[in-house]
C-alpha cells in the first residue's frame, strides 16, 4: 500500500523541489507564448509574500503550489504543479485544498489565479471550476489576452 500524502513547507534547498520548479518553468514556456507565461522561477518564489507548500509521498516529492499575498483581502495561487510521474492521483486536488485552507485561515476574502486557455491547461481549468472558482476579470499586473484565463474564488 502506498504511503499517505504529507504536506510540508517548501524547502528551496531540496534538490527535488528545485528540480520540480525547473520543470514547471520549462513546461510553462513550452506551452505558453513567452510574453504571456507568468510563471515564477525559484528566485521569484523566494520572497516574503509567497509561501510554497510541497506534497510528499514517502520521500518522493509529488506536487507543489504557492500562495501569494496581494492585499489584506486577496491572495493568489501560483506555481501549482504535479510531478509528471504522479498525474491523476489527486495531487493537484490536495495542493489546491491546502492553499484554499491557508487562504481562509489567513482571512482572505478572495483567492485569484491565472492560467492558460489552451487544451494543455484544460485539466487545470476543470479542477479550478470544480472548487467553485469563477472566470473573471484580469487582476494585479496581468494583461488581458486570448491566451490567459483569470479565476476568482470568493469566500462568504
Amino acid at each position: 500500500m502506498a504511503p499517505e500524502f504529507e504536506i510540508r513547507a517548501g524547502d528551496f534547498d531540496d534538490p527535488q523541489v528545485v528540480s520540480l520548479l525547473e520543470f514547471h518553468v520549462r513546461e510553462a514556456f513550452a506551452n505558453s507564448p513567452p510574453e504571456l507565461a507568468f510563471v515564477l522561477d525559484l528566485s521569484k518564489l523566494k520572497v516574503p509574500e509567497i509561501d510554497l507548500i510541497t506534497v510528499w509521498q514517502g520521500e518522493q516529492l509529488v506536487g507543489m503550489g504557492a500562495l501569494k499575498h496581494l492585499s489584506d483581502a486577496r491572495c493568489e495561487i501560483k506555481s501549482m504543479r504535479t510531478h509528471p510521474d504522479h498525474l491523476r492521483k489527486g495531487v493537484a486536488r490536495i495542493v489546491l485544498e491546502t492553499l484554499i485552507s491557508m487562504a481562509k485561515e489567513r482571512g482572505y476574502q478572495t483567492v485569484s489565479l491565472e492560467t492558460g486557455r489552451t487544451e494543455v491547461y484544460a485539466p487545470a481549468n476543470a479542477l479550478y471550476r470544480s472548487f467553485g472558482f469563477q472566470p473573471g476579470d484580469v487582476f494585479g499586473d496581468y494583461v488581458v489576452s486570448d491566451f490567459n484565463s483569470y479565476y476568482h474564488l470568493e469566500f462568504a
